[in-house]
């Protein structure tokens, strides 16, 4: 019986934790259960980009943050992606906005090793890093 009580909690808590749907949760791939539509969008919106779907991605992770994502990562991650999705569609003017955008939530925010060495937007976010003021790189 309490091996019962036990797994309805785990189940609860995990279905709790897609709330929020920051990183962690999204690849234990519980962010599809989020209860409120801007990380539902976000979560669909990154599968989209993951599975090649960069139109439908970009329609989702633009609807996350009109929706209003909760957290600051999340807004992040919505404007890195959808970065990514506008530079590798040669639209570098939006691709850099997006950026923008990631760098005026988080003046810190940096990509990953393998992100930033990628010949198409790791030069647009490198370069529009080295133009932040010195007092917003910490």
């Amino acid at each position: 019986m309490s091996y019962i009580r036990t797994l309805v909690a785990l189940v609860f808590v995990a279905i709790w934790l897609a709330g929020c749907s920051s990183a962690p949760v999204r690849e234990l791939g519980l962010g599809k259960y989020a209860p409120r539509k801007a990380e539902r969008d976000l979560s669909a919106g990154i599968s989209s980009y993951e599975n090649g779907n960069y139109q439908l991605a970009a329609k989702r992770l633009q609807g996350a943050l009109d929706a209003g994502l909760t957290f600051k990562s999340d807004q992040i991650s919505a404007h890195k992606y959808l970065a990514f999705i506008y530079c590798t569609s040669e639209r570098v003017k939006q691709c850099r906005e997006e950026f923008k955008k990631a760098l005026e939530i988080d003046p810190n925010f940096e990509l990953s090793t393998a992100e930033a060495g990628h010949p198409i937007w790791g030069p647009v976010f490198s370069g529009l890093k080295a133009e932040q003021p010195p007092a917003s790189r910490r």
